[in-house]
């Protein structure tokens, strides 16, 4: 087995984890075929979860069967990024692309309006949509995001370089280890993100962050929830810089979370706080 074919073996094991029925969808676009697993009562209120860049829809295990409850979920494998997602269409230049990418996800989907939650990647992407479409975002929440109200940290970047030189399992545990202070508690998880090494990226857009007058003119509802323990950033700076220049915004943390394990470990914290959030 080649390693690409690895990378989906493990991503499909992954999926056949999910404690809940879930149906994958391919949806097109101008930019390629974006794949979204679809779950959660046809009555309920919809939400699009946006993951952390290689991570895939696939991180949202640990919180799925609490979102699924009550909403409509539309876990989105983001385009240009790994998954199984296809980015075989119009280039992706800049946020303005990423933008029309969700836009034509949206209307695919028939979604006139969703709640909109994002992690790390993901939550600037999030961010970014509803400062361009706030009809079509009901309420928002970033799940300690990067690149919105503050810089990475130094420190984190210079950890993360050695991925940019070249990405190998071994690189990818080393970092998460430093980061999340040891390996992931679920094993299946970790075996996920060790496959994820040798997937397929095309084009992960960098974005500069919103300016200060664009967050203030927000219109959309936001929570932001912080890692307590994250090194990706100053997570106090992040929560100070939030409540300044968001007009409608709650700012909470999950104390004991990192960033890279915020979403899939001792979830039932933040899943709490999603779903008093989301209603």
């Amino acid at each position: 087995m080649g390693d690409e074919e690895e990378f989906f073996a493990a991503y499909d094991a992954a999926l056949r984890r999910w404690p809940v029925a879930v149906r994958g969808v391919d949806v097109p676009s101008a930019y390629g075929t974006t794949r979204v697993h679809v779950c959660g009562p046809e009555d309920g209120a919809p939400l699009v979860p946006l993951p952390g860049g290689g991570t895939t829809s696939m991180v949202w295990f640990a919180n799925i069967e609490d979102l699924a409850r009550t909403h409509r979920v539309y876990a989105v494998d983001l385009m240009g990024d790994i998954g199984r997602s296809v980015h075989d269409g119009a280039p992706l230049r800049g946020a303005e692309d990423l933008m029309a990418w969700l836009d034509e996800v949206y209307e695919a989907l028939g979604l006139d309006e969703a709640q909109l939650c994002g992690h790390s990647y993901g939550a600037q992407i999030a961010l970014r949509y509803a400062l361009h479409a706030p009809h079509r975002v009901d309420r928002l929440a970033l799940l300690d995001p990067t690149g919105c109200f503050a810089p990475l940290s130094p420190r984190y970047l210079l950890r993360a370089a050695p991925l940019l030189l070249r990405r190998t399992a071994e690189r990818e545990r080393a970092f998460r280890r430093w980061e999340t202070g040891g390996d992931p508690e679920d094993p299946g998880w970790e075996e996920f993100l060790d496959s994820t090494a040798s997937a397929r990226r095309s084009k992960v857009v960098v974005m500069r962050r919103p300016g200060a007058a664009e967050l203030r003119a927000c219109t959309v509802t936001t929570l932001v929830l912080l890692a307590g323990r994250s090194r990706a950033h100053d997570v106090r700076r992040v929560a100070v810089a939030a409540r300044r220049l968001l007009p409608n915004v709650a700012v909470a943390t999950v104390p004991d979370a990192s960033h890279h394990s915020v979403p899939t470990e001792r979830p039932a914290g933040l899943n709490r706080l999603l779903r008093e959030f989301l209603g």
